[in-house]
């Protein structure tokens, strides 16, 4: 199981909205998960609350010696 740096937590969204996000979410071919989280930036940016980008992802195959 990988460790995971995001916090996790139950939403519960009207279906009628939650379904608006996965479209929007489709049209950026993100997830429904991802889309929210753009938004909820957005938002905050526009309120004039700065959030930290998040740290890429890392990819490819580690280095030789590092731990997993």
């Amino acid at each position: 199981m990988s460790s995971s740096a995001k916090k996790a937590f139950a939403l519960r969204l009207d279906p009628a909205l939650y379904a608006a996000i996965e479209r929007m979410a489709a049209a950026e071919l993100r997830s429904a998960n991802a889309e929210i989280e753009v938004l909820l930036r957005e938002a905050l940016a526009r309120r004039g609350v700065t959030v930290r980008p998040p740290a890429p992802a890392r990819r490819g195959r580690p280095p030789k010696g590092a731990e997993a």
